[in-house]
């Protein structure tokens, strides 16, 4: 059975802690320049490599929400919750082809600085306060959140808050740095992340072929998992009819099958890719050539994530009906999914406990450092800058973000204290991305036709972010009830508490076309706004692509295909 851990892996973690300090302050100090830029203090501007930027991309993104959220989910669902992460691949081939020329050719910094070049002041304006409402209270709380439960099991129940508390001040000494420590330092943690969770998951597979009787042999392990539990490694849910389980409901309702492929998954992969500033900052300070290699490495690295953070949640599920980690996956006396990781990770040989734990503290830090960063560089830019002082000096300026990576931290600290937001009851993966698409079908069709359709007006982007938030609440909340719950747009679905829910990947695809049907109909009515419209600098050339931009994007496009054919 799973052990806490020991001497020696506290050790590693503090080897870790110490290299990941001396590397961040060696970075700094080298890369410090005599006068404090703005540009170079929340993009690192020119300052990133191709490798960096693509490290950075995965740094970010891999975090608590994959390492505890997803495991958890392959616990539950199987492989099929890895659709996030291949077709993220696919929507970063899209984002590097299609959307990052159209920002660098415009000089484009921050997301509201591309809503006020596109449209006007009011929506940049909108969408800031939105967007610092978001990331602070459902992004960086959740990572915390998840983070900080995460670590606590694994040491044996140690003390959350004061593990809490260590993850922020851990992320502010990265973030206080800048973009461009916070891109070097992730070169290291991409690799501490991805060496300790492929170790993970290469024991959490001989542990299986262990208790089966197949001998510590990993790829037994992956076939046995394959041959006991088929169910998760589907890749495509079958809509539930008369006598389907409430397993099969649930597992429905979380990855609706075909339709959420029409719409759904592709809007929350493309907005969170592309018009998410939280990501596409670390490619904004580097020309066009170096951002696409650097988005198209991250797709590539993208294709490998499941063997990270999924197949150890599927190892857990077989191990758990086996017997095994019945103690390890309760919470209050009834299984938590999001135990699922730590509880694998309790195998591991004494030390390399310590390296996962290191990998996974290196995913929650990183992923807090760039949120972190984010909130800063959107309050600073696109509101401190313009509406309080708009005199301020690029030293005030950077003092103002810094401050404001502190605050954030601080209410990320206090609205998880007690759980205020009850992430814990939801599945941490589920809570994020279901809170979070409140808010990106209203934002995407700004983004997409702002991109594309020279007559879409201000006036119809500020209509479409309003009715989109609405529509979102209504679909969640209210139209079961006021409809039904078998009606031709949807099917609500049993949530096993005596209520219907429409499943949210498809809500979230009903409310991108109707907002992108009102924008364009708002937009084709307001002729005088069409001619007062900002247009963005176009430029013919910008999507040709490379010879090796063009070979990373087959590898990409192939690879996928190949997964969808084999486990579908």
């Amino acid at each position: 059975m799973p052990q806490g851990l020991q001497s020696s892996d506290y050790l590693v973690f503090v080897l870790y802690f110490i290299l990941i300090a001396s590397y961040g302050f060696w970075i700094y100090n080298k890369k410090k320049s005599t006068s404090i830029n703005t540009n170079d203090f929340f993009l690192a501007e020119g300052q990133l490599t191709w490798w960096a930027i693509g490290a950075s991309l995965i740094a970010s993104n891999i975090s608590a929400e994959q390492f505890i959220g997803m495991s958890g989910n392959g616990f539950r669902l199987g492989l099929a919750i890895s659709a996030y992460e291949w077709l993220a691949a696919i929507s970063l081939v899209i984002v590097g082809v299609f959307f990052m020329p159209v920002y660098l050719k415009n000089k484009i910094y921050t997301m509201p600085q591309f809503l006020k070049t596109r449209y006007n002041e009011t929506v940049a304006m909108i969408m800031a306060i939105f967007w610092l409402f978001l990331y602070i209270f459902v992004n960086l709380t959740s990572i915390l959140y998840l983070g900080s439960i995460a670590i606590n099991n694994l040491t044996g129940g140690a003390n959350f808050h004061l593990i809490m508390i260590g993850l922020a001040v851990f992320a502010l000494f990265i973030t206080l740095g800048g973009m461009k420590v916070i891109g070097y330092t992730d070169v290291i943690q991409v690799l501490v992340l991805t060496i300790g969770g492929l170790i993970t998951s290469y024991i959490a597979l001989t542990v299986v072929g262990e208790k089966f009787g197949f001998g510590k042999n990993a790829i037994a392990g992956l076939n046995h998992l394959v041959k006991v539990a088929p169910d998760h490694f589907k890749m495509i849910f079958e809509k539930p009819g008369i006598g389907s389980t409430q397993k099969q409901i649930d597992d429905y309702s979380s990855l609706p099958g075909l339709a959420m492929m029409a719409a759904g998954m592709w809007v929350a992969n493309l907005n969170y890719w592309g018009c998410n500033q939280y990501i596409t900052q670390r490619a904004l300070g580097a020309d066009l050539k170096t951002a696409r290699s650097g988005i198209f490495f991250a797709a590539i690295l993208k294709l490998f994530m499941p063997l990270l953070v999924v197949i150890p949640g599927i190892a857990a599920y077989v191990l758990y009906q086996n017997g095994s980690l019945q103690t390890e996956m309760m919470t209050a006396g009834v299984v938590n999914q999001d135990n699922a990781y730590s509880s694998v990770i309790g195998f591991l040989p004494t030390g390399l406990k310590g390296l996962s734990m290191a990998a996974l503290t290196a995913a929650i830090v990183a992923s807090l450092a760039g949120k972190a960063n984010s909130i800063s560089t959107i309050y600073s830019l696109d509101i401190y800058k313009k509406y309080i002082n708009k005199n301020a000096s690029d030293i005030k300026t950077v003092s103002t973000g810094r401050i404001m990576i502190i605050v954030s931290l601080i209410i990320a600290i206090i609205i998880n204290w007690n759980d205020t937001l009850g992430i814990g009851g939801k599945g941490g993966f589920e809570f994020i991305q279901k809170y979070t698409g409140y808010i990106s079908p209203a934002i995407f069709p700004v983004f997409l036709l702002g991109f594309f359709w020279k007559k879409t007006t201000s006036k119809a982007a500020i209509s479409g972010i309003g009715f989109g938030v609405v529509m979102a609440i209504l679909f969640d909340k209210f139209l079961p009830s006021m409809l039904g719950n078998e009606t031709i747009l949807y099917t609500a679905l049993s949530n096993g508490h005596g209520s219907f829910e429409i499943p949210y990947l498809i809500q979230m695809g009903w409310v991108f076309l109707f907002t992108t049907i009102l924008i364009v109909i708002i937009s084709l009515i307001d002729v005088k706004g069409q001619t007062h419209e900002n247009a963005l600098i176009e430029d013919n050339s910008k999507y040709k692509l490379s010879n090796t931009h063009i070979a990373m994007i087959t590898v990409v496009l192939v690879v996928v295909a190949s997964l969808y054919i084999r486990f579908w």
